[in-house]
């Protein structure tokens, strides 16, 4: 878990010069392409609204899972899907009006009563569920370079 007041960087560019966008994460080596559905662009990967859906899904199952353990359950296995929905608001601009997440943990019949000390706990602990639910400051800086070469991004691996 990153520590309180810690920052977390991501680099992205543009691969295919239409809407593929390649996320690269330096502190994992990792990449992912981010890309809009047709027809604007080629659905070559999630769109940004589904990554921001499976961020807050991925942190509920980690948070769940980490109160499981911590409370000695045996956690077989668990599934979660996430459902994004989306609406126009007044302006007629696309918005994520809500994530639904279920969570499927599979567990032996014995945690039951530790479940349910669990199932009050976890979602306070997840830091992008609440972060969404707050509402999180974006601070935009366009900072354009007039007629230079577009480089080409750096593969890190993933």
């Amino acid at each position: 878990m990153s520590e309180p007041n810690s920052e977390v960087h991501v680099q992205l560019d543009l691969v295919d010069g239409a809407y593929g966008i390649q996320l690269s994460f330096p502190q994992g080596n990792r990449t992912l392409l981010v890309d809009e559905p047709e027809p604007l662009g080629r659905a070559a990967g999630p769109n940004a609204s589904a990554v921001l859906g499976s961020a807050v899904a991925a942190c509920l199952s980690a948070s769940l899972l980490f109160c499981m353990r911590k409370s000695h359950v045996d956690v077989g296995d668990i599934r979660t899907d996430a459902t994004i929905a989306m609406e126009r608001n007044e302006r007629g601009r696309l918005r994520i009006s809500r994530i639904k997440v279920d969570l499927h943990p599979v567990l032996d019949q014995s945690a039951e009563g530790r479940l349910a000390r669990c199932a009050d706990l976890f979602e306070d602990f997840c830091v992008v569920t609440e972060s969404v639910r707050k509402g999180i400051e974006v601070e935009v800086e366009l900072d354009p370079v007039f007629g230079a070469e577009r480089a080409e991004p750096q593969s890190l691996g993933g």
